[in-house]
């Protein structure tokens, strides 16, 4: 039996397929391909698990914040609430369906976004894990920040996460971070800290020290809730 979440998520990746030229249009190229990538762990992910949907499906709300407020995409994402147990059958099947229309194949994406889009994350100032360690007193660094893997294989921490002049990571970071379920999905996290927020009037990440802590949280609970 279908409820309000069935109609609103099916609704939203209905729109996805049916505006997918504007979307591609809106969004540059490494923003397209995370697109791709969390609508292929969506895809991906089991319909009964309701965690693994409800993450893949938050991802995907991530991919799309770039679009323009009143793309009707855009709009729609505000319908979908993810707090509440996601229709995992419906959401699955779409998704694969939706990377057949956009992809041209069937969803074979691993966990990590493709080398373009990683490249841009990487490109940002970081800490080595040793840095980060000493930025949090000699202790291994809490799994609520990020932590990107380079192509080296080493891990690397974002530095806005860090207070300024050697600081220790922000309380308000590891708070966002949790909501935003860094530990499993540092990719996706990363990606709403450094993309433009409407809401908040930039990106997050910039805006560390000059909106509240209160606004940051907002933001990304309403992210998370669909509100």
């Amino acid at each position: 039996m279908n409820d309000g979440r069935d109609s609103s998520t099916g609704r939203l990746l209905a729109l996805i397929g049916e505006h997918r030229a504007t979307i591609r249009d809106a969004l540059d190229d490494v923003q397209h391909a995370l697109l791709l990538v969390r609508l292929g762990a969506l895809a991906s992910a089991a319909p009964d698990d309701d965690r693994a949907v409800r993450r893949a499906l938050q991802g995907v709300r991530l991919a799309l914040l770039p679009l323009p407020l009143d793309h009707p995409v855009r709009t729609a994402l505000d319908s979908v609430r993810l707090v509440a147990a996601p229709p995992g059958p419906t959401a699955v099947a779409g998704a694969r369906e939706l990377m057949v229309l956009l992809a041209g194949s069937p969803p074979s994406l691993g966990p990590e976004p493709p080398a373009d889009a990683q490249d841009q994350l990487l490109s940002m100032s970081a800490l080595s894990a040793d840095e980060a360690r000493a930025r949090c007193g000699g202790a291994v660094p809490p799994p609520e920040l990020i932590k990107l893997a380079d192509p080296q294989g080493s891990d690397r921490y974002p530095e806005f996460q860090f207070a300024a002049g050697g600081g220790t990571p922000y309380e308000v970071v590891l708070t966002v971070n949790r909501l935003l379920l860094a530990d499993i999905d540092p990719w996706g996290a990363a990606a709403w800290w450094l993309s433009g927020n409407t809401w908040l009037g930039g990106t997050p990440a910039s805006l560390l020290g000059q909106l509240t802590d209160q606004q940051l949280v907002g933001a990304a609970t309403a992210l998370v809730e669909g509100d």
